[in-house]
């Protein structure tokens, strides 16, 4: 072991022994620390290496090849957590791989899409997932970062594209509705009230047909076409609800001529019915124009009226008609020398002894006498 000079024989085992005593502390402060994890894997190998070293060149009194085996124990421990930890690592790995091939693959998925805003917020939540994500080793993380990027890329200029174009489509309907709302405030101040109404039935319809501009320029165009049409329409309501109130009066007149004209319902002289209304026409007429609302109401009543005559003589002239009676009188006269044949061809025939042929002939002069009493019906109402 070693020599102690000057002390006695018990001293120097003693201080030997105390030599193990902190061989023993350091090995069991270190199987501590392993056992909680407060030293690293790494730290731990070199820890065990320079005990061992400790315990094999140990000038000291114990048993030294216990704590060898006892080293040998936490070699193996440490091992094992090496091995844990290293497929930790790996499943660790396959994790975050399956991880970023998902964000790569939706990505590339929504690169078409034209959902613009939808997708855009999708990309930007993908992309904070890739950063929260574990790294990969350098070749495959950059291999997924450079697809990941590439779809990302290809969103962003297909995005751009699109809304170039929708700037140079607004940028379109903006000249195209400038000329709509100059043309409509050259009208406002019109007083073609008929004509301008139209135009600007018009001018409405080219503009839905137009497409949006930018929602600035569409607003401040928009508000100016309004005030255009206010600026006319205001005015040309103000004019005719003038000229309303001063049609009230023919109202009332026309009004008096229509119950006069109704009176004439229901028709029993057609002729007097037409003097009556040839009078109340021409008076009709000089009244003149009533209001706008009231119009077709009081026009469409008195159209009634006219109906009702003109049906009046349309069936008055049915039943004086000499054409038509003509053609009764004819079918009626037909119809009794038909009749009066085949009653003879019966009696003949029962005459023979042909019963049969008796029976048709009757039969044929039975349903001759049901069209001569319709036909003799219709005669009579020429009479």
């Amino acid at each position: 072991m070693g020599s102690y000079p000057g002390a006695e024989p018990a001293d120097a085992l003693a201080y030997f022994g105390r030599k193990f005593d902190e061989i023993v502390g350091q090995v069991q402060l270190l199987e501590q620390r392993v056992a909680a994890g407060g030293v690293s894997l790494q730290d731990a190998g070199t820890l065990i290496d320079q005990l061992r070293t400790a315990v094999t060149d140990a000038h000291a009194v114990g048993d030294l090849a216990a704590l060898l085996t006892r080293l040998d124990a936490l070699t193996d421990a440490v091992a094992q957590r090496r091995a844990r930890r290293e497929a930790e690592r790996v499943k660790a790995r396959e994790r975050a791989t399956a991880l970023k091939e998902r964000i790569v693959a939706e990505a590339e998925l929504l690169s078409t899409s034209q959902q613009w805003k939808q997708t855009g917020d999708r990309l930007r939540a993908l992309l904070d997932e890739w950063k929260a994500a574990p790294r990969l080793d350098r070749k495959g993380d950059d291999a997924l970062w450079k697809r990941f990027s590439a779809a990302r890329t290809t969103f962003d200029k297909h995005r751009r594209a699109h809304f170039a174009q929708l700037d140079e489509q607004r940028g379109e309907a903006a000249v195209g509705k400038e000329k709509i709302v100059k043309e409509a405030e050259g009208l406002a101040g019109s007083k073609e009230w008929g004509e301008t109404a139209k135009r600007f039935r018009d001018l409405m319809a080219q503009w839905k047909a137009s497409g949006r501009a930018r929602r600035d320029v569409e607003d401040d165009l928009w508000a100016r076409f309004r005030a255009a049409q206010d600026t006319f329409f205001e005015a040309r309501n103000a004019v005719l609800s003038a000229r309303d109130a001063d049609l009230s009066e023919n109202l009332d007149k026309k009004r008096a001529l229509l119950a006069q004209a109704e009176g004439v319902l229901p028709v029993t002289d057609h002729r007097s019915a037409r003097s009556v209304l040839r009078s109340i026409h021409e008076k009709w007429e000089a009244v003149g124009h009533v209001p706008r609302g009231d119009r077709d109401a009081i026009e469409g009543r008195l159209r009634k009226v006219d109906e009702a005559v003109r049906a009046a003589e349309d069936s008055a002239w049915a039943k004086t008609n000499p054409e038509a009676r003509a053609r009764a009188e004819a079918t009626v006269a037909q119809l009794q020398s038909s009749i009066a044949g085949l009653d003879r061809d019966a009696a003949a025939a029962r005459v023979a002894g042909n019963e049969k042929k008796a029976a048709q002939a009757t039969e044929a002069a039975d349903a001759r006498r049901s069209w001569l009493a319709e036909a003799e019906k219709t005669l009579a109402e020429f009479s």
